[in-house]
């Protein structure tokens, strides 16, 4: 799968925006600081985004960036869709010459795999990811909240106390 690191820093950006971007915009300058991204790497990733109607930006103080739309409406593969990613496992880039200019043998077999993985990605949006117990406990532990927390049965961690 040609998933790089541009795609996972995006979907992981956009998501702790969706976790921040609340009540004001988020600065750059926080989720670099949050996520172990650079800033610049960022400024380039939400440029992208920006101009694809994925978010929103507020210049000035307390300036920063907005998801453009509800989390329940932007799906991972919309994310990597927008920054020119692809989720496509042929060696070809499903243009279907891979062997001498023709299909090769298993050239069906990626292209159905690949079709699976859009899918897989464009069935799961923001909205599901921030409702998972452990995304939230991840960004507590990132915002330095600290918590008290079991797990249940499934392996779901269940904060009991927060401080």
């Amino acid at each position: 799968m040609r998933l790089t690191t541009k795609g996972r820093y995006a979907v992981t950006a956009m998501l702790d925006l969706a976790l921040h971007a609340t009540e004001s915009p988020v600065p750059l300058a926080d989720i670099s600081q949050r996520q172990g991204i650079s800033l610049s790497y960022l400024e380039q990733l939400f440029s992208r985004l920006r101009r694809q109607g994925l978010v929103d930006s507020a210049r000035g103080p307390g300036g920063g960036y907005r998801l453009a739309h509800a989390a329940a409406d932007i799906a991972v593969v919309d994310v990597i869709n927008a920054i020119d990613e692809n989720v496509n496992v042929t060696r070809c880039g499903g243009q279907g010459d891979c062997q001498d200019g023709e299909p090769c043998l298993t050239h069906e077999l990626w292209c159905d795999l690949s079709a699976q993985i859009h899918d897989f990605l464009a069935s799961i949006d923001l909205q599901q990811l921030v409702d998972r117990r452990s995304v939230k406990a991840i960004s507590q532990r990132q915002d330095g909240v600290e918590s008290v927390a079991s797990f249940d049965a499934a392996g779901d961690r269940e904060v009991l106390a927060t401080s």
